[in-house]
Parts: C-alpha cells; sequence; structure tokens
C-alpha cells in the first residue's frame, strides 16, 4: 500500500504516524531549532591590559557581540597606557549574510513544513485530488534540501571565521598598548560556542531530515504512480505469456491411437508389430 493509499484509510491527525507526516513535524522542530540558536546568539569576552603605569591598567575590558555578527560595527575601548588616554579598537570581519542566510532558510523552512503538515492533516482530499499538489511538495522538498546543505555549510565556515576574529588572544594584537614590552595583555574569559555549535549541526540534521522525504513526496506524485502502473502492466504481460502452452502435447485414447491437437482420432495404419495391416504373408 502507497502513502496515498495509507493517507485515505487513517484518521485525521492518524497522518502524523506516517513517514511523510512525521518527518515534516521533526522538520518543523529542527527548524525552529537552528533559526533560535543562530539569531538568538549573543557572546561575551573579557580582556585585561595592564599597563606600566597602573593608574591606567583597564582589567576587565569587556565585549558583547550577537547575531548577524557584523564584526567591523562593534568596537571597545581600551587604554593607550600613555596617562589617561584611550584608543577605540574595532573589529574585523563581516559573517552577516552566511548568518542571515542561515536563518532566512530556517525560517522559510519552518513556515513551509508546518503548512504542509497542516494541509496534509485538514486538507487531504483536496491534496490527493490531483498530481499539482504533491509535485510542488516535492519540487518544494528537493529545493530546501539543497538550500540547508548550501546554508549549513556556508554558516559553518563563517562561524569558524567568528571563532577566529573574536579570539581574546586576536584582538590583544589590535591594542596598542599590547604591543609594548613592559605592558601586560591578557584573557580573562572568553565566548561560549555552544549555542553555535548546536545551530550548525540541526542544520546538516534539517539537510537530512529534507533529503530522506524526498521519496516518502515523490511517491505521492504522479511520476511514481505511472512508473507503477507501468511495471505492473509489463509484470502482468509477462506472467500472461508464460502462462500460454506453445503447443498441445499429444494424448492417449481409450483405443491406444495417439492425437496431436486433435487432429487425429483413428487408429495409426502401423499395428504394434510392424507392418502395414493391408498387407498378408504371400508365403
Amino acid at each position: 500500500m502507497d502513502t496515498a493509499n495509507q493517507l485515505a484509510s487513517v484518521g485525521m491527525f492518524q497522518v502524523l504516524k506516517l513517514p511523510l507526516g512525521f518527518i515534516r513535524v521533526l522538520e518543523w522542530l529542527f527548524a525552529i531549532f537552528a533559526f533560535a540558536t543562530c539569531g538568538g546568539y549573543s557572546g561575551q569576552l573579557r580582556i585585561s591590559v595592564d599597563c606600566m603605569e597602573k593608574a591606567s591598567s583597564n582589567l576587565s575590558i569587556d565585549f558583547d557581540f550577537a547575531y548577524p555578527f557584523r564584526l567591523y560595527q562593534m568596537s571597545f575601548e581600551a587604554p593607550m597606557c600613555e596617562g589617561m588616554r584611550r584608543e577605540r579598537v574595532f573589529l574585523i570581519g563581516d559573517y552577516s549574510s552566511s548568518a542571515e542566510f542561515f536563518v532566512t532558510i530556517a525560517v522559510f523552512a519552518f513556515l513551509y513544513s508546518l503548512t504542509a503538515t497542516i494541509v496534509y492533516i485538514f486538507f487531504q482530499n483536496k491534496y490527493r485530488e490531483n498530481s499539482r499538489g504533491p509535485l510542488i511538495d516535492f519540487v518544494v522538498t528537493v529545493v530546501f534540501s539543497f538550500m540547508w546543505l548550501v546554508s549549513s555549510s556556508a554558516w559553518a565556515k563563517a562561524l569558524s571565521d567568528v571563532k577566529v576574529a573574536t579570539d581574546p588572544d586576536e584582538l590583544q594584537l589590535l591594542i596598542s598598548a599590547c604591543k609594548v614590552q613592559t605592558n601586560k595583555c591578557g584573557s580573562v574569559y572568553g565566548p561560549r560556542w555552544s549555542g553555535l555549535n548546536t545551530s550548525v549541526v540541526f542544520g546538516f540534521l534539517n539537510f537530512v531530515l529534507w533529503a530522506g522525504n524526498i521519496w516518502f513526496v515523490f511517491k505521492e506524485t504522479g511520476w511514481h504512480k505511472g512508473a507503477s502502473r507501468l511495471a505492473g502492466g509489463a509484470t502482468e504481460k509477462q506472467s500472461g505469456t508464460f502462462n500460454q502452452q506453445p503447443y498441445n502435447q499429444g494424448s492417449f485414447d481409450q483405443s491406444g491411437s495417439y492425437n496431436t491437437q486433435g487432429n487425429f482420432s483413428q487408429a495409426s495404419e502401423y499395428s504394434q508389430v510392424g507392418g502395414p495391416t493391408s498387407y498378408s504373408n504371400q508365403m
């Protein structure tokens, strides 16, 4: 029984127990986790600048950064260790395109999978009354599978660059006072990356879900049903060909004569002993 027949035979909410509906539910749940862990992230780090002149030192320089990771717009103040002078230090890098692309795909994937789930539950008949609905569903599923792979790969690379750009040891190289050997700079603590690492994991999990669901959506399309009918017709034709006998075997009737296809019903001209019965011994 294919998925279409299963959808017709189960109850309204029982559709969620089938692979097509169940995977759709997982898709919109995992999409929520993906854009929430990325779009809702904010990190903080702290570095210290211990000047030779202790009065100019600042041992707790805090720096906050967040989504969409336009680091070049983010800055902090650091002492120059020359009297009370301070400088504003800007970070390097803009990783907003990859982050926003990833979050955008996650949001649209959530909206589509949620809509598809509602259609499966409440509009089963309209979904299956023609091939247009399943065909659109199939194409969108393939597109989102590809988009999840691209966006997750791009975001994984961008996250690696963000980690380097916000490394406290790298930030110290941007501070003028830290380039003087008489001053001491150090890292108090760095940002936590567990949330962003989780977003990358959910990104690739979404790709696996959408790619795996391609087969179940494809089974709803006319392409799969047409191929099944062709395969079934070829099987029946082949089995019917083998059921027909290429020839009728001969059989013996009660009088001992040999019948082939019912053409011979009289006894043979030759007896079992040998010669023709019409000849007699002349001896």
